[in-house]
């Protein structure tokens, strides 16, 4: 099916079960040309006109999920002997030594077996958040961008940062930190690069030094007049942890909103990662002034953080998407599962029959979306890019089930039959077009070894 000329219309026809956010019937499915939805069909009507069909009364269909925080890096450090069974501080100050011996290799590996498992898992789109620049990998963001090409996902790559080492007060070691002046210059050299606006854009830059903990103010301050200069957005962890909070009190006398606040982040181009301690003071600024939130279900169980407010962050006007986070603190890059978590941890929030399957899909396709900046994917409408996923229900796990779209996450799906970006096929029978998995499974374990004997 990669042959499809750009110019044929190819109706993707009668799914099993598909999830709009429209009221407009859908059920006759769609059709895709010139890299976009064309036609929205209704139950048993045919399009005006098609080339090629595809047969997807065996599949549900949803927009493409969209990833809004990773770290790809972290996919060589899963299951690490000496970070298990911490909390955050700790977790971080066992693993900074070990990923400060990235190299480019690795790097490229990393996001390369990141990018083509959140495929699998039915995502089209992903935002990563890399923010470790060690001597030896100084051109991170450069390495990740030919990866993302290669793989073929649309992706948000955010310059990260680190400022703020332990002998001025912050959580990294002085040897992973980077000057200002360094930082700034290349921000702008990557926006100038690579970041581009358009619709159906590939490749988008944003800014994100990393936390309060590891950053200063002034980089911080710097950054969001940057942002504001070139119009991209701004990432950063915030109110992950208690722990996190008490530092912002003391580092700098605010609670973590306020510290926000004092340094221009306040505004409906930033997103911030976890978003869990907020009070509902909190949570009313941060939705007046549209602010997107990425929560991270798993991660946020596995260092227990705590659970997102998401409903009322939601309802206060904030965006909600959902991310895998790091492979390191959730070790898996599957972002239909992590859809699922966030159903489930959001019911332990606000009871069963306030959070719905819908909602969950929501948030990991409109809603993150929303949180990226983008009103190009994440539903299924006339106009919108083609990035789909298509599940069938095949396996012994949906046996029994009533409603193929609520089985989709309640039954456990994990890894998608089909998958669509802009157009294309990048899934076909649940393998990735033009990769060798055991090849780059094997080489993805072999940097992580060398990783990993670069500490032992």
């Amino acid at each position: 099916m990669n042959s499809i000329t750009a110019s044929a219309r190819l109706w993707i026809a009668n799914p099993l079960a598909i999830h709009t956010n429209a009221d407009e019937d859908a059920r006759g499915g769609l059709v895709i040309q010139s890299g976009k939805i064309v036609e929205v069909v209704a139950a048993g009507q045919q399009p005006i006109h098609f080339d090629q069909q595809f047969d997807a009364s065996r599949h549900v269909l949803i927009p493409g999920l969209i990833n809004t925080h990773h770290h790809f890096y972290q996919t060589l450090t899963r299951a690490l002997p000496a970070a298990l069974n911490k909390e955050l501080f700790p977790w971080l100050q066992t693993l900074y030594p070990v990923w400060a011996g990235l190299e480019p290799d690795m790097l490229h590996q990393a996001t390369r077996l990141a990018l083509t498992e959140l495929l699998l898992s039915g995502c089209t789109a992903a935002a990563d958040h890399h923010y470790l620049f060690p001597q030896t990998l100084t051109d991170a963001i450069d390495i990740q961008a030919d990866a993302a090409r290669e793989v073929g996902l649309r992706v948000t790559l955010t310059r990260g940062s680190m400022s703020l080492g332990q002998d001025d007060g912050g959580l990294p070691p002085q040897h992973v930190v980077q000057s200002e002046a360094t930082i700034l210059a290349d921000s702008e050299r990557l926006i100038s690069r690579y970041h581009d606006a358009s619709e159906g854009s590939m490749v988008q830059v944003a800014l994100a030094p990393c936390s309060p903990f590891s950053v200063t103010r002034d980089i911080m301050l710097a950054s969001a007049e940057l942002a504001a200069k070139h119009q991209v957005r701004l990432h950063t962890h915030l109110a992950e942890t208690l722990d996190e909070e008490a530092f912002c009190q003391k580092m700098f006398g605010l609670r973590t909103v306020d510290y926000l606040d004092s340094v221009n982040w306040l505004h409906n181009r930033t997103w911030l990662a976890h978003g869990i301690h907020f009070d509902a003071n909190e949570i009313l600024r941060l939705g007046a002034a549209g602010v997107g939130i990425c929560h991270c279900p798993t991660s946020n169980m596995m260092l227990a953080s705590g659970i997102c407010p998401v409903k009322d962050l939601e309802a206060a006007g904030s965006p909600v998407g959902i991310g895998v986070d790091g492979s390191a603190s959730n070790d898996c890059s599957n972002l239909i599962q992590e859809t699922r978590q966030a159903m489930y941890l959001q019911r332990l929030k606000y009871g069963s029959s306030s959070v719905t399957h819908q909602d969950a899909l929501r948030w990991a396709t409109q809603g993150s979306a929303r949180v990226l900046g983008r009103d190009d994917i994440g539903t299924l409408a006339v106009g919108k890019q083609a990035d789909l996923a298509l599940f069938n229900l095949d396996e012994l796990r949906f046996s029994g089930s009533h409603d193929p779209l609520a089985a989709l996450l309640l039954c456990g799906a994990h890894q998608a039959d089909y998958v669509m970006v802009a157009g294309h096929w990048k899934v076909e029978k649940g393998e990735v077009a033009g990769v060798d998995i055991g090849a780059l499974r094997n080489s993805h374990q072999q940097a992580a070894n060398r990783l990993a004997a670069k500490t032992n």
